[in-house]
């Protein structure tokens, strides 16, 4: 179970997710190898050592990077576990990527401020489910 966000070269004049329109292709965000590098311009410490699924491990938070197997990149998944400043450090990965994100728990574009409300939102959602789990029901 994890926090995702869709990243991919998504059009500046939407407003909202309901400007794209159905047909819209994004543009390629270039070779993985150049995108992995620039994404290691912010955050340094992401192993890369599968280029197609990158790891990064903080003391409060986890993020996956699911960069795909295509030699050029369209998009990446940006899979987030645990708590703390993850929503901060994805801004700034945006920011200096100079790419939009989608907030797959919202349906809506990566805003930092709801973004953290957002991941707050699903931590609750994760305990709730954690601790319905580990009481005896064996749904998940």
């Amino acid at each position: 179970m994890s926090w995702d966000i869709s990243i991919q070269h998504l059009p500046e004049s939407a407003v909202s997710i309901d400007d794209i329109p159905n047909d819209f292709q994004p543009l390629a965000l270039g070779p993985r190898l150049n995108v992995i590098a620039n994404i290691l311009k912010t955050i340094p410490d992401v192993d890369f050592s599968d280029p197609s699924w990158g790891m990064l491990r903080r003391e409060d938070f986890s993020i996956e990077f699911n960069m795909g197997g295509e030699e050029i990149c369209n998009g990446f998944m940006l899979h987030v576990r645990g708590g703390g400043d993850a929503a901060g450090l994805i801004d700034q990965l945006l920011n200096n990527l100079g790419q939009r994100g989608l907030d797959c728990q919202t349906g809506d574009f990566f805003k930092t401020d709801a973004a953290a409300a957002s991941f707050s939102d699903w931590q609750q959602y994760r305990d709730k489910v954690v601790s319905t789990s580990s009481s005896g029901d064996d749904y998940l």
